[in-house]
């Protein structure tokens, strides 16, 4: 991981030239503005698209969503209105992420920029052991689908990109990196159910994560085993993607039980 690095222009980057694709879908009828209302949240929880960068623009996001962009509008107010977005007008106006930074009793800020936004106790109510046993059923679950089905030329390339983006990231910005290569490999296992569910549990996992401070020698252990899992997807390894992943869920799970027990 770079010490620093430039932040990436809109939400490009990661699972491959479509960071988003893994959440945005069209909505079903009936609570059409509720589950758009979920689903940008998720990107914001996600940390897809990084804080100051632009959201895709409301025709775009609409179309994808499949709702009017009279509702979309709604939406977006719901989320200018909690802080989590700003909208600017003129030619290089949009709706823009903004992750509200609590401050520490010395003034700083208690979060680094890049980081999604925690929420006041993000952990309160919350059943941490059954959001990380799920967390690591879809991870294990997907890995193993993966391998054992095998990758195309291009969805390998996509694995490789994601996990090359884990490695180029500064520091700050590690946890979207590190999100963006699980979704990518939950969603090359092919079952757009499995990336939902996964993307619901991951901003879950995001939360909690957001709680406890980013420690380098975790994540060069974590980097290895992303190395590993990737190695043995792409040799068509089913146990050994199972095993590596479980042993990497297991890493994060005892970290979260250490901080927030």
């Amino acid at each position: 991981m770079r010490a620093e690095s430039a932040r990436p222009e809109g939400s490009g980057g990661g699972a491959g030239n479509d960071p988003l694709a893994a959440v945005l879908r069209p909505v079903r009828a009936g609570n059409g503005f509720e589950e758009a209302l979920e689903q940008i949240l998720q990107i914001v929880r996600l940390g897809l698209v990084p804080d100051g960068e632009r959201l895709p623009a409301e025709r775009d996001l609409a179309e994808r969503l499949g709702i009017s962009r009279v509702m979309l509008r709604e939406v977006l107010k719901v989320l200018a209105e909690q802080g989590l977005v700003i909208s600017r007008r003129g030619r290089y106006g949009g709706t823009f992420v903004h992750y509200p930074q609590p401050h520490s009793p010395g003034g700083e800020t208690a979060e680094t920029a890049d980081s999604p936004p925690r929420g006041a106790a993000a952990h309160e109510g919350v059943d941490v052991q059954d959001t990380l046993r799920f967390r690591e059923v879809l991870e294990t679950g997907a890995a193993e689908l993966c391998a054992s089905r095998g990758l195309e030329k291009a969805e390998a390339a996509r694995l490789r990109a994601a996990l090359d983006a884990t490695r180029n990231t500064a520091l700050a910005d590690y946890r979207r990196s590190d999100t963006l290569f699980h979704l990518t490999l939950v969603e090359l296992a092919g079952s757009p159910t499995l990336t939902t569910q996964y993307a619901a549990v991951r901003a879950q996992v995001n939360d909690l994560l957001g709680r406890i401070p980013l420690l380098v020698r975790n994540l060069e252990h974590a980097q290895r085993q992303h190395a590993e899992l990737v190695e043995a997807v792409l040799a068509g390894d089913p146990e050994r993607a199972r095993r590596v992943s479980r042993e990497h869920c297991a890493g994060t799970a005892a970290l979260l039980r250490g901080f927030l027990a």
